[in-house]
């Protein structure tokens, strides 16, 4: 049986448009694609990526060694650090500061943010000693000694990591310090006796090792001492969290340990 042409001319669109959806719809999957790529490139990578990493007084000079091997080895990247105590670092994330990593002298004050980082990983391991000013001259030999009311002592403040691992290294002993005054990071501490206002000081022996000219180090039996342990981690808060990862994951890496073991550090 033959159709009419009003028939014929219905059949032929019917089958046109068949034709037709599935080029449309490829047409579709392909403009999708090509605006995906284009806001994915915007987005920035871990080549070419800017980050801020918050970390410990302890770790400045080191870090910025580390910080400018990084940046060699990564071209685009620049990797900015803030120094502080640790306990100053924890208020800043508590804060919102903007920033895509962290770095603390003590692994308390990172599990006590745990809300806002990524799983920490220890990079670092670092010991107290007495500091005192170049050449000894007040005879420091040990801890003990600090308990001298004649002697001018600095201590960090017990909130801060170097402070708490200094007040149980003495409390362990059972020897009580009077300090003049209790200083918010390490730096501030070895500041003190480097500048002659006080006699001695506990720091970790990192710092020490960095003001050898105007400052000798008293060890501190390992009975009677203390471990630090430097946890990084990722903060979730981070514009770059795949560049920040990578960050923290290159500080356990071989490269980075051969600079802070340089330092001083010890083994994670």
């Amino acid at each position: 049986m033959s159709l009419s042409p009003t028939r014929r001319r219905a059949a032929a669109a019917l089958v046109t448009a068949a034709l037709l959806l599935p080029l449309a719809a490829c047409g579709g999957k392909d403009d999708t694609k090509d605006t995906g790529s284009a806001d994915g490139g915007s987005s920035g990578s871990p080549k070419s990526a800017q980050l801020t990493v918050l970390a410990a007084a302890s770790l400045t000079d080191v870090f910025k060694t580390a910080g400018a091997a990084y940046e060699k080895a990564n071209p685009g990247t620049k990797v900015t650090f803030s120094f502080a105590g640790s306990q100053e670092l924890a208020a800043q994330v508590n804060q919102g500061a903007p920033a895509d990593a962290l770095v603390t002298a003590d692994t308390k004050t990172m599990d006590g943010l745990k809300s806002d980082t990524g799983t920490p990983t220890v990079i670092a391991r670092n010991r107290l000693v007495i500091a005192t000013g170049e050449g000894n001259p007040e005879k420091v030999g040990s801890l003990k000694d600090l308990a001298d009311p004649k002697l001018k002592v600095v201590l960090a403040a017990p909130e801060v990591p170097v402070g708490r691992y200094s007040k149980q290294v003495l409390d362990a002993q059972k020897i009580t310090v009077k300090p003049v005054s209790q200083e918010p990071n390490v730096r501030a501490v070895l500041s003190k006796v480097e500048l002659g206002e006080a006699d001695a000081g506990i720091v970790y022996r990192t710092d020490a090792a960095t003001a050898t000219d105007k400052v000798d180090a008293v060890d501190i039996p390992d009975a009677q001492n203390a471990i630090a342990q430097y946890p990084a981690a990722t903060l979730k808060s981070s514009r770059n969290a795949e560049a920040a990862a990578a960050f923290v994951t290159w500080l356990s890496g071989p490269e980075a340990q051969k600079i802070l073991q340089a330092a001083g550090f010890q083994k994670p």
